[in-house]
């Protein structure tokens, strides 16, 4: 046709299919402004929501509601509590050391290297969880001890653990900078002082089982780029050669079996 173009004629039924669609939603919108009964009676439900602040019937109204919004914080921080007051952080950094050594690059990946981290986590703090649940949660959900009774108890095996797993001159560190008195025994230690002290414990620790996981496979890459270097293959990468000796060596040595038993066996709860 003079003066369309093929683009134009493809484009004008989309424009009528659209003009249609709004005629259609117009009509709808007059017929159900002009006839609300008859839309009601044709089964249309209209949803209401109702927010507003009323009068409590007594002061367990409000514990209630300050216990579910109690509850959703720690949801929330669940994610860091989980890294940071857990071995998952000394975990998941030996591994890491574990896989650079190596030089798999990618190999785990880092889904295999968390997941592992993670169940190991729970193996090793299993026997926390379970006497934090008999002499605290489990009472408390009885109504047997109240909130505050409830957290208290459950501080006990917690502090245990970490407390265990803490050095002396790291914990040293943050009561000076909190400015507090020295701590007469493990109960007058706050939770507060005690966590960051066991961070960075954990970290100290994975970074010298890493320095110890690095080093039989250093080896191997320096004695094999000298081997290469004494025959005159420059332009061989020496990692190509590495891998496979040190893969044979962990896994002759069942470097898994060996590495996970000793993690495991180092926090003391085995």
């Amino acid at each position: 046709m003079p003066g369309y173009s093929a683009m134009s004629l493809k484009a004008k039924p989309k424009s009528l299919f659209i003009m249609r669609i709004l005629l259609i939603i117009f009509m709808f919108s007059v017929f159900w402004a002009h006839f609300p009964e008859t839309a009601d009676a044709a089964g249309f439900p209209i949803p209401s929501i109702k927010v507003g602040v009323e009068e409590a019937d007594g002061p367990e109204d409000v514990a209630i509601v300050l216990e579910i919004i109690a509850l959703l914080t720690i949801l929330t921080l669940a994610p860091a509590i989980m890294i940071l007051m857990t071995p998952f952080t000394r975990l998941v950094v030996i591994f890491h050391f574990l896989r650079q050594a190596l030089g798999t690059q990618s190999s785990p990946p880092n889904q295999v290297v968390v997941g592992l981290s993670l169940f190991i986590t729970f193996f090793i703090m299993k026997p926390v969880w379970q006497d934090v649940y008999q002499d605290s949660l489990s009472p408390y959900l009885d109504r047997q001890i109240s909130y505050q009774e409830a957290f208290e108890k459950a501080q006990e095996p917690v502090r245990k653990f970490l407390l265990l797993n803490t050095r002396e001159r790291d914990l040293a560190l943050f009561v000076k900078l909190a400015q507090a008195s020295r701590p007469k025994n493990h109960d007058d230690v706050s939770l507060l002082t005690l966590i960051p002290a066991f961070i960075i414990s954990e970290l100290q620790t994975a970074f010298i089982v890493g320095f110890v996981i690095y080093v039989p496979f250093l080896i191997i890459d320096m004695v094999v780029a000298s081997v290469l270097l004494a025959m005159g293959m420059m332009m061989l990468p020496p990692v190509m050669i590495s891998l496979p000796f040190k893969l044979m060596l962990f896994v002759l040595v069942d470097g898994w079996n060996l590495l996970v038993g000793s993690l495991v066996k180092s926090f003391g709860m085995y």
